[in-house]
């Protein structure tokens, strides 16, 4: 059974791209709205979802918010492969750091990986929008994701990282040189 966000109702949810900028738990600078503390998020669920959802080879994306899930389902398969090598949190954490340094593509853009999801922007201002975000809910995913890929006291969680084995819906994602 694939798991999809509850974030359906796209009333008052600024969009970009067709991608909902919806809203974050998070202290990290950008131009997603403040949700509450103690609510679920689409990262606590794209994190939540993703060991059974990377066990597929198609989505059905329902709504809105299933496509930033099936975005940020990709980019945790990208952060784990990045980590999978990692002996300590520290290496992890600059290895999450580097993976943050990239540049973040936009729809329309070479290195985009789901550009029939998206649409492409109409202009540089909702480019720079959609970029922003997506850097933001990056961040926030591997900082996240960082406190379930190693335990307290700083090794590895292997019930985590072999899922740097599994590939989402068979999209190979390059790796940079080490």
């Amino acid at each position: 059974m694939m798991y999809h966000s509850c974030f359906v109702n796209e009333d008052g949810v600024k969009k970009a791209c067709g991608c909902p900028l919806l809203p974050l738990k998070t202290h990290i600078k950008g131009p997603a709205p403040s949700a509450d503390q103690d609510s679920v998020d689409i990262v606590d669920e794209a994190i939540t979802f993703f060991r059974a959802n990377v066990f597929f080879k198609n989505f059905d994306v329902q709504s809105s918010g299933d496509k930033l899930l099936v975005y940020l389902t990709l980019y945790i398969n990208v952060a784990l492969k990045r980590l999978e090598g990692c002996r300590t949190l520290a290496e992890g954490t600059k290895a999450i750091i580097n993976l943050g340094l990239e540049t973040v593509p936009v729809p329309g853009e070479q290195g985009f990986p789901f550009s029939g999801l998206f649409t492409p922007p109409q202009s540089k201002k909702e480019a720079e929008l959609l970029r922003n975000y997506l850097k933001q809910i990056r961040e926030e995913t591997s900082g996240r994701l960082l406190s379930c890929a190693y335990r307290h006291n700083g090794t590895p969680n292997k019930w985590w990282l072999a899922f740097a084995k599994r590939s989402f819906m068979d999209m190979a994602i390059p790796q940079p040189p080490r």
